[in-house]
């Protein structure tokens, strides 16, 4: 194993999702090859990426539990408290980590949870 090379997540809505990704969460987006179906490509840096892929989500927005006992993907951010002000102002409600450390969870348009770590200097 030498690391991570990308994560996926089934998005429903393009325009939706692309507003929550880039807009609100502020990732860059790449090229993506015509694959025959709809979806985006984000950097995550070191190589890494987040593929969106377009179509129906065979998932319930509402999820009954927890996001931070439910599957999701974890993102290092700077700025954590301004990042989940912005989210909260447009209407995703952020839990934070009953850990103590610095992180919380939102769930995007399709319910995917999102867990946002603040990264620690050093």
């Amino acid at each position: 194993m030498q690391g991570l090379d990308h994560a996926s997540l089934v998005i429903a809505e393009l325009p939706r999702a692309q507003h929550f990704y880039e807009d609100l969460l502020g990732l860059v987006p790449v090229a993506r090859p015509d694959l025959g179906f709809p979806g985006l490509w984000y950097d995550l840096g070191r190589g890494q990426t987040l593929h969106l892929l377009g179509g129906p989500n065979p998932d319930p927005v509402e999820r009954p539990v927890r996001g931070g006992r439910d599957r999701h993907l974890a993102l290092r951010v700077q700025g954590l408290d301004g990042l989940l002000a912005r989210l909260e102002a447009a209407g995703f409600a952020a839990d934070r980590s009953r850990s103590g450390r610095p992180a919380a969870f939102v769930r995007d348009p399709d319910g995917n949870t999102i867990e946002l770590i603040e990264s620690v200097p050093g």
